[in-house]
């Protein structure tokens, strides 16, 4: 597993933050009143929501932002891939005692499993076998 000090920097993101982190990653840069528009057939969420969140966001600094005119256009300052890694870290270390079996044999007991699914899986443990060798 890799060191976990490697993704301290990464900021902490509530549920509500991630819909708004989403939204920015899928769009690369937007203002607020694009994010809310984004959301409103989604969430029942005020705009004064979505602002807090945002603020929320920058302070943290996953989210920068710059001055265009009267606008702000925010923009992430952290990859999504970043910020799933740290997640997942989190939850495994939280409900799985950092173990990765456990988990993943949960999920296959109980979760739909295709075969493209299976595949997929297949392909990450060869890679995985991989690296072990090296």
């Amino acid at each position: 597993m890799p060191d976990k000090t490697d993704i301290t920097a990464t900021p902490r993101i509530s549920d509500a933050e991630w819909t708004v982190m989403k939204v920015l990653w899928e769009r690369g840069t937007s203002t607020l009143g694009e994010v809310v528009r984004e959301l409103e057939g989604r969430l029942h969420w005020k705009p004064r929501t979505v602002q807090s969140l945002i603020r929320r966001l920058t302070e943290k600094g996953a989210l920068a932002v710059e001055a265009v005119g009267r606008e702000f256009r925010y923009t992430p300052a952290v990859a999504q891939d970043q910020c799933q890694h740290e997640e997942s870290v989190s939850f495994l270390d939280r409900v799985f005692n950092g173990r990765l079996t456990p988990f993943v044999a949960g999920l296959m007991e109980r979760e739909e499993v295709t075969k493209d699914d299976l595949a997929a899986l297949r392909e990450v443990l060869a890679q995985a076998e991989h690296k072990l060798k090296k």
